[in-house]
């Protein structure tokens, strides 16, 4: 973004924060209705000449930090947490359910600004404490948030800029609380949100799982061969059933799955082993371990599987290669095996981190629109993608996303795409829970609904139908509905 438009943008929300200092609540078609409705919280419980955060207990968040979850995922991937605040100098913190900071780091610049606001650990973000922030939003709201300059109520961070994504427990949903990124105004960045999701997701994915936990029973899908999931939590499925691997196994099966045209003895042991000193025989030894848990399905001299494979890799940069950067973001669900040993995975895992990353970066009309959507400034967004939908009437990402933002704008979304497919789908709760409203779903088909992509959104397609899998798992679909075909 050039500087002049951040200067106009910075010095419109200067004048909105005044009018409102000043005049009380005369600003509604100045700001977004989440700041303004956090500036009235604000002014109810702080003045405007706050200096710094206030401190929670040191030692209870101490203690609620030590052996947490959050802690250990945080560990699990904190080299490419310090790598990202290096590099853009930013300060990152996570915080609990209550907007406690638990742990910060920051680039050179960012950390003496971070600490002369108490922003650090044991810091407390939630607005009635310190005024509006993107920590306090996005786990309000529980959904990405950004503040920008003077849309923060307290002058002290007038000169920040933060995008913030709230981390739940990838199995139970549960709010642990949200990861933020923060850095000066001037050095605002159209990726920001996106890479605050990337970030919440890279934790989520860390997240340690028991092997009592719910997540670690037995389960099932209808896809064929296998089907392996590596781009944060690893799964695997055969023939549609559940295979508990452990660690070493999963980076054996995930390297035969990423090279089909087979691999020698020498091959596989270089790529999962490198320089350590762990003979052939222990490798042949997983290898067994695997062929049997596959039944049979793995060849010799190459070893190579003898069935239809399927990654999220392979989706992920396929999405890449066709262009289609809003999907592959979706689709990254994290870094390919965290904490992973093996060379070959490890360098695999930064060239798919990389790809995803420069690829938001080639596209500045999209990711303008996206960023446009992400603050909920819908007709903006509605505005930039018609525009670059003019020159590219088939592209994948921005129809998709016209579709969402039309949905948004209660307008009818027909006119999105050649071959338009929307359904209205009614979810219903379980027992005497309460039936949610009519939720609107709309399918351009340029989504793979088989993918794990697909899956995560809840579309499933099979002979023409669609199903939609609600992700609270309070709900169960009703019904399934007819998808017309193009």
């Amino acid at each position: 973004m050039a500087r002049s438009e951040l200067t106009s943008r910075r010095q419109d929300a200067v004048r909105a924060w005044t009018t409102f200092v000043e005049h009380g609540d005369a600003v509604e078609s100045l700001v977004r209705p989440e700041i303004l409705s956090s500036w009235t919280r604000s002014e109810a419980a702080i003045t405007t000449d706050v200096k710094e955060a206030p401190l929670a207990d040191e030692a209870e968040i101490a203690a609620i930090w030590r052996d947490s979850p959050l802690q250990t995922a945080v560990e699990t991937v904190e080299e490419e947490l310090r790598r990202t605040a290096e590099d853009g100098d930013l300060v990152i913190a996570v915080t609990d359910a209550d907007t406690r900071i638990l742990w910060t780091y920051g680039g050179r610049v960012m950390r003496r600004k971070a600490e002369t606001v108490n922003f650090v650990a044991s810091g407390r973000w939630d607005d009635e404490s310190v005024g509006t922030n993107a920590l306090d939003l996005a786990n309000r709201l529980a959904q990405p948030a950004m503040v920008f300059s003077a849309e923060h109520y307290a002058p002290m961070v007038h000169n920040w800029v933060c995008w913030a994504a709230p981390v739940h427990d990838p199995v139970t949903g549960a709010k642990l609380g949200v990861i933020d990124l923060s850095t000066t105004w001037d050095r605002t960045h159209p990726i920001g949100l996106a890479t605050a999701r990337v970030m919440a997701r890279l934790i989520e994915s860390a997240m340690p799982r028991s092997a009592y936990h719910p997540s670690a029973l037995t389960d099932v899908t209808t896809d064929p061969g296998l089907v392996m999931t590596l781009l944060g939590t690893a799964e695997t499925y055969v023939d549609g059933q559940r295979l508990l691997l452990n660690r070493r196994q999963t980076e054996v099966l995930a390297l035969l799955a990423l090279h089909p045209e087979g691999l020698s003895l020498e091959q596989l042991h270089a790529m999962l082993y490198g320089d350590q000193a762990i003979t052939f025989s222990t490798l042949k030894a997983e290898v067994s371990h695997l062929r049997a848990a596959l039944g049979g399905q793995l060849g010799s001299r190459p070893y190579r599987l003898l069935m239809p494979v399927a990654t999220d890799v392979e989706h992920v940069l396929g999405l890449l290669r066709r262009g289609d950067v809003a999907g592959a973001v979706d689709a990254y669900g994290g870094d390919l095996l965290p904490g992973t040993n093996s060379p070959a995975l490890s360098e695999l895992a930064e060239y798919v981190a990389v790809a995803v990353r420069e690829a938001l970066l080639t596209d500045p009309q999209l990711r303008s629109a996206a960023e446009a959507r992400n603050t909920k400034d819908f007709a903006r967004a509605e505005q930039l993608l018609r525009k670059y939908l003019a020159d590219r009437p088939d592209e994948g990402a921005a129809l998709r996303m016209l579709g969402e933002v039309l949905i948004q704008l209660d307008r009818a979304p027909e006119a999105v795409g050649r071959c338009p497919r929307v359904a209205e789908l009614r979810f219903h709760a379980r027992q005497d829970e309460p039936e949610p409203p009519v939720a609107p779903v709309a399918v351009d088909g340029l989504l793979d609904p088989l993918s794990r992509a697909g899956q995560r959104s809840g579309l499933l397609v099979h002979e023409g139908e669609l199903q939609v899998r609600a992700r609270n798992p309070r709900l169960d679909v009703a019904r399934r509905v007819r998808v017309p075909q193009c």
